[in-house]
């Protein structure tokens, strides 16, 4: 039978889609198949469904997501009663629920529903959709008692009406109040209650919502700068030095068209992060000269200058009225939502209350899930060289909003808080620091200059070299500073190891550093070596190839079943390459009988059940390989990259190991999902008892 989860509330203004979000999240991580079902909708476009279709990739027809619209209800309800009403929307349900594993249910959002008892609607509706439910109770601008006591009646309306209640939510409560709540709701509650506190940047509009609901015109600025959080408004009138003095991180500035001095003084502070702005908004449709926005441009690119047509009243009236949304094209909000959820709830418990069933099937985004589920569990310390690349400030932004890890981000300070207020990323939580100016930088070269005496290095020669950033970075690993490191965005792969080479070197039982990818097809990961660093092993390096992708696959959850590939199975093909391989296989099979591993073997016979049941029918390997190692660079390099652009596969890596301490290479093309994926996966390399006990 599907499970399903049914998120309500209680009232409005609850901020439910926090939860909804989360919980989402949550199912994605254990479940291939979820849908969404909205009983009720109003008019106009679903912002969540969109946010939730764009963000999990769901291919859900739209047309089956919804029961019907509110004014239909209402009017089925009033001329044919509440039951004709449940019993269509049951029907519908059930249509969505027939095609899925776990269906996530939205309940009615009390707004404006003219529907009597809305609470006993949703509860009656959980229990004809057999789903559990997760009550959210909004806590904004209420006293931590009322807050206490209204969970409290909630916990006791739905469980009173037959309700499977799987936890309470508290959401939007006032910081300071979170710990106190939690912890009394916490024994006075036969089931778990999560506290989540007010986070001013999920109701903040964004620059670009502004402009939408006040019909603004856009003078300057991008689409970075248009994403911006407007946490507060600063209204123009005061001379510029006693301007300057009220501003705050993330405001938005609201000044006449015609105050120049306040655009210029407003936008230099911005570019000296004195403090970071989130924009400018003209009033009385007035526009600076060209002269004026040409400077502005120069002074902060990318952060937006909009002009309207209304006089500062109606203006701040209009804004002060505004919340910000969760939808498809605010994703920053949609990270720091979920680093929310994540940080107050038990999301273990929780699933597990939930109960859903396990997927055979690995698909693409519960890898990713895993990745940064298993990162977060035992959170380290991984440093950035490339601190000044747009494409890693904001990896690291959504690194930071979902908690994932700690970061040191190398490079000029200025230049790098510079660029962060520009692309309007906070990154006051992360340490940042300049090689070249860093009170390290003596101890670090006389380490380095030790390391590298053999090679003649002195420390005059090692100050410069530890100036630069990969060395710096990777002293800062081999020192304990840092749990590992990730670069490569715009250095080449020798920039990036090099430095590990000389310095971290290999662990004792590695005879050399190799790679892996994770290639993530539609329905399982597979993990791939080497196809980044060794143009062509012997037989003893593809044994240590071997067994180092074994341990990398167990260690992100792929139960290695090891293929030693080559153009020939078993015993047909003979040969100075296929000898290679054969060889190869024998000494893992020497050094490791625990691992399972069949070689020489082809590709079609390692993966597809029904080829091996003809080649090899008494392998336990053959047709379920879960690591494919390959003879050289040359056939692992183009099999990974035709595979992923002909099959659609996403490629997570080249994952460094045989490492004593963890170092990964990006791709100079990576996406920022990749950098997400990649710093995740160099946290959990950092994890491993070996780590631990060298970083104490």
């Amino acid at each position: 039978m599907t499970r399903s989860v049914y998120v309500t509330g209680i009232d409005r203004g609850d901020g439910r889609q926090v939860v909804e979000l989360g919980v989402m999240e949550l199912l994605t991580r254990q479940v291939d198949r979820v849908g969404v079902f909205r009983p009720l909708v109003h008019d106009g476009p679903d912002r969540l469904f969109e946010l939730l279709r764009a963000r999990y990739r769901l291919t859900q027809d739209p047309a089956t997501v919804y029961g019907m619209d509110y004014r239909e209800a209402s009017t089925l309800q009033a001329e044919q009663g509440t039951d004709e009403l449940v019993s269509t929307l049951v029907d519908r349900f059930h249509l969505v629920a027939r095609d899925y594993d776990v269906v996530l249910v939205l309940g009615t959002d009390f707004a404006a529903t003219q529907l009597p008892d809305e609470l006993a609607l949703n509860a009656r509706l959980a229990n004809e959709f057999a789903a559990s439910v997760l009550p959210v109770v909004g806590g904004r601008g209420e006293s931590a008692e009322a807050v206490r006591a209204e969970t409290r009646n909630a916990y006791r309306a739905y469980d009173g009406l037959g309700c499977d209640v799987l936890a309470m939510v508290v959401n939007r409560v006032d910081p300071k109040d979170r710990a106190e709540i939690a912890e009394r709701l916490d024994s006075r509650l036969p089931v778990p209650c999560y506290v989540l506190p007010d986070e001013p940047a999920l109701s903040a509009p964004t620059v670009a919502q502004i402009t939408h609901a006040l019909g603004g015109k856009v003078l300057l600025g991008d689409d970075s700068g248009l994403a911006r959080d407007a946490l507060g408004f600063v209204f123009g009138g005061a001379m510029l030095p006693n301007f300057l003095a009220a501003l705050t991180p993330g405001c938005l500035v609201v000044t006449p068209g015609d105050r120049a001095d306040l655009v210029i003084g407003s936008l230099a502070a911005h570019s000296a992060g004195t403090p970071p702005i989130a924009g400018i908004l003209l009033t009385l449709d007035e526009k600076p000269t060209d002269e004026v926005l040409t400077l502005a441009a120069r002074l902060a690119p990318g952060t937006p200058v909009v002009s309207v047509a209304g006089n500062s009243f109606p203006t701040a009236e209009a804004l002060f009225a505004l919340e910000g949304k969760l939808n498809a094209a605010t994703p920053r909000k949609a990270e720091t939502a979920l680093g929310l959820f994540e940080r107050h709830v038990d999301t273990a418990d929780l699933l597990k209350r939930v109960s859903a069933p396990s997927s055979d099937r690995l698909t693409p985004m519960m890898f990713e899930h895993q990745l940064l589920e298993q990162a977060r569990s035992d959170r380290r310390r991984v440093v950035l060289p490339e601190g000044t690349e747009e494409r890693v400030l904001h990896a690291a932004e959504v690194l930071l909003r979902r908690g994932v890890c700690d970061l040191t981000l190398l490079g000029p300070v200025d230049q790098i808080r510079k660029k962060a207020a520009d692309l309007g990323i906070d990154i006051s939580a992360t340490q940042i620091i300049d090689p070249q100016t860093s009170p390290l930088r003596d101890p670090f070269a006389e380490k380095y200059a030790e390391l590298r005496a053999h090679k003649g290095v002195t420390v005059e020669l090692a100050y410069d070299v530890v100036a630069d950033v990969n060395y710096f970075g990777t002293l800062m690993v081999e020192e304990g500073l840092a749990d590992g490191m990730v670069s490569g965005a715009v250095h080449s792969t020798a920039a990036t190891i090099r430095p590990a080479f000389e310095i971290i070197k290999t662990k004792p039982e590695s005879r050399i550093v190799s790679s892996v990818f994770f290639m993530c097809l539609a329905d399982k990961v597979l993990v791939y070596g080497d196809c980044a660093v060794n143009p062509d092993p012997d037989a003893e390096q593809l044994c240590d190839i071997a067994i180092s992708s074994a341990a990398t696959a167990e260690q992100f959850g792929v139960e290695p079943r090891i293929a030693m590939l080559s153009y020939s199975t078993g015993t047909s093909g003979s040969g100075a390459d296929v000898d290679k391989v054969r060889e190869a296989t024998g000494l893992v099979r020497a050094r490791r009988g625990d691992l399972r591993i069949e070689g020489p073997i082809q590709y079609d016979a390692a993966v597809e059940p029904s080829v091996a049941a003809t080649k090899l029918p008494e392998s336990e390997v053959a047709g379920q390989a879960s690591v494919l190692i390959f003879p050289d660079l040359n056939t692992g390099n183009n099999t990974y990259k035709a595979v992923q652009r002909s099959a659609g596969a996403i490629a997570v890596g080249p994952v460094l190991q045989g490492l004593r301490k963890p170092v990964n290479d990006l791709s100079r093309g990576a996406l920022v999902q990749d950098i997400v994926n990649t710093v995740a996966i160099t946290a959990i390399q950092s994890q491993t008892p070996d780590q631990k006990a060298a970083r104490q």
